[in-house]
This record gives structure tokens, C-alpha cells and sequence, in this order.
């Protein structure tokens, strides 16, 4: 194993939160029904005063909504683009309150996505636009600007006015390469990913495959190897225990052939989906993909603390169990979900 990670200060966090899809549950602790009917989310700003945001009726009639969440963010940014006077500023206030936690713990970028805010593209790119100038105008670091379509890359690069530093585009895979050249165009650096042109990779093998190509398109247009952070992908282990070794792997043979400039992140937390106690398989393949040659994480930094995973005992009974299943010697996750239910998790 290669760890080029000693202390936070090494580790690139990509503060993940600001995100369309993030949802809060109908009901749950940060629910609560106002006097007059009204759902409403509740948060604490900047300053950790307690607030409301009010839900607008028509999210109510939403599937989400249906489901028993509500997509928070979504609904902020709708508020602060339609709605006036009290209302659009609690919908300010609210991501202005997320930039500053991701901040505060430790965010090098704050990644910004808004493809679920609409299903129409010239409101996808609006709101892109919204949110990029709201963000820049409070936060102290750049953007990750993160979409599956690269009109609305565009857009959030375009918006963006370079006073925090230089942005970073995410991501750029086989099926679009020719992304690349926004990294170019808007001097930002990219996260490139291990998929496939036709979908999604088989092992580690393909994984290495992928970036490759990727990543030699990348040097040939100029962009510098420090200026890439490869992301191989990483699945649900509860799916499949060979997902966790295969993202493993591929991590300490992309580090092997590329060597310390390069940087390796992704979406560290997709791992733990389907198990209890998340944040502790999320910690634990944290703590083992930085040892296998990671240095950044797409991750909530306000619920994956660095220095409390270096410093991981990783001899607890907790993160053993956990550990064996990560490596692929837990079948359909039998012992750790054991472990669980006999309290020897906690």
C-alpha cells in the first residue's frame, strides 16, 4: 500500500453537499409542520441561529414528496430564484449556511450540481448560473462544477468569476471526452472518471483501462498531472462484496502507475448504501482507501472528520468487522450485518 496522506493538510476535500438530490425525510429531525399547515425544513445558519425554511405548496405534490423527502436544496435554490422579499432569502440563507460548514470543515472545493432541478435545459443552466454567483459571492474557495451534461458545465464556469481560485470540473468520462477542453478553455482542474463509453467498469483492470486513455487525452491537450483527480468509481458493497476490492485496487494501481502528482477521490460514501451504521463503513473505506494511495474525497466533511479517520484504531472490533467486508471477505455482508444486530458494532 502507498498512502501519500499523513495529516488533513494532505487530503483534498471535495465538499459534496450542495447537490439537487440530497433530501431530508418527511417526518424526520430536520422536518417539522408549521402551525398554519406548512411543511418546513429546519436548519441553523451561519451563525447557528435556529430557522425555518418554508416548503412551497407545489413541492408537496412532488414523487419525492410522495416518497416522504423533500429535496432541500432543490427547493432553497427555487425559493431564491422565484420567490421574493423573507421567503428567497431564507433560500439564500440556507445554502449560504452550507458553504460556510463545508468550509469550516475543512472543504477545498464545494461541488455544485442542479441536474435534478429541472428537466428542462435552459432551466437546469439558469439555475446553474443562480447558484455559481450566489456561492462565489460568500465563499472563500472555488467550485466543483458537476453535471452530466456539459451545457451546463458551461454555464456554471461561465458564471463563475475566479475569485476564489481555480474551479474544477466534474467529470469527465469516455462517453465525453471532448469536456475536456472546458478544463482548457476556463483553466480549471478535472475530475475524470473510470466509466466506460457504454457504461459502467467491470474490475479494477478496466477501471485502470478507462483513466488511462483518459487521462492520456488529458496530458496531450496540456493539462498539467497535478491538475487531474481521478475518480475510479466505487459501488455499493451491500451489492456486491467484490465492489469494495475492486475500487481498492484500482486506487493503489492508479497511484502505482501515475505516482504522487496525480490525485485519486471520488464519492467515498456510495459504498455504505443499503448497510447500518453508515458512517462507519464510510469511515473505514475512507481510512482504507487512503492507504491504498487516495488523497482527496468527494465527500460531507462535516460527517467524515480526516484526522479522527488517521488516527482510526483500526484493531476495534467495529472496524474489523467492517474491514473484512470492504475486502471482500464478508459474503453478502452476513458477519458485519451479525455484528450489528448483536450490538458488536457499537
Amino acid at each position: 500500500m502507498s498512502s501519500v496522506v499523513s495529516s488533513a493538510q494532505d487530503f483534498v476535500t471535495i465538499g459534496e453537499n450542495i447537490h439537487t438530490t440530497r433530501v431530508v425525510k418527511l417526518g424526520g429531525v430536520f422536518y417539522q409542520k408549521l402551525d398554519d399547515g406548512v411543511d418546513a425544513i429546519k436548519y441553523r445558519n451561519a451563525d447557528k441561529e435556529p430557522r425555518l425554511m418554508r416548503v412551497p405548496e407545489h413541492f408537496t405534490k412532488t414523487q419525492p414528496y410522495e416518497q416522504g423527502q423533500l429535496k432541500h436544496f432543490m427547493i432553497a435554490i427555487w425559493k431564491g430564484m422565484n420567490e421574493d422579499g423573507d421567503e428567497a432569502a431564507t433560500g439564500v440563507d440556507y445554502i449560504d449556511k452550507e458553504v460556510h460548514h463545508q468550509i469550516g470543515a475543512g472543504a477545498a472545493y464545494l461541488d455544485l450540481n442542479v441536474d435534478e432541478f429541472s428537466y428542462r435545459m435552459p432551466e437546469q443552466i439558469a439555475a446553474m448560473k443562480w447558484l455559481v454567483q450566489k456561492v462565489q459571492s460568500i465563499s472563500s474557495v472555488p467550485p466543483s462544477i458537476d453535471s452530466s451534461k456539459a451545457e451546463i458545465i458551461e454555464a456554471g464556469f461561465e458564471a463563475y468569476d475566479g475569485s476564489a481560485g481555480r474551479p474544477m470540473l466534474n467529470s469527465v468520462a469516455l462517453e465525453r471526452i471532448e469536456a475536456l477542453d472546458l478544463v482548457l478553455e476556463h483553466d480549471a482542474r478535472v475530475v475524470v472518471t473510470a466509466a466506460k463509453e457504454d457504461g459502467m467498469p467491470e474490475d479494477e483492470h478496466q477501471r485502470l483501462e478507462n483513466v488511462a486513455r483518459i487521462i492520456e487525452a488529458a496530458l496531450a491537450k496540456g493539462i498539467a498531472t497535478s491538475d487531474i483527480y481521478v475518480d475510479p468509481l466505487f459501488f455499493p458493497i451491500a451489492v456486491s462484496g467484490t465492489y469494495g476490492p475492486h475500487g481498492l485496487n484500482a486506487i493503489q494501481m492508479i497511484r502505482e502507475e501515475y505516482g504522487p502528482e496525480i490525485h485519486i477521490t471520488g464519492g467515498m460514501s456510495n459504498v455504505s448504501f443499503g448497510l447500518p451504521k453508515r458512517k462507519l463503513v464510510n469511515e473505514v473505506f475512507l481510512r482504507l482507501a487512503i492507504d491504498h494511495g487516495a488523497d482527496s474525497g468527494i465527500i460531507d466533511p462535516l460527517h467524515l472528520d480526516i484526522d479522527k479517520i488517521l488516527a482510526m484504531d483500526m484493531d476495534s472490533k467495529p472496524v474489523q468487522f467492517a474491514t473484512e467486508m470492504l475486502m471482500g471477505n464478508d459474503d453478502f455482508c452476513m458477519n458485519y450485518i451479525g455484528a450489528f444486530r448483536n450490538g458488536d458494532l457499537d
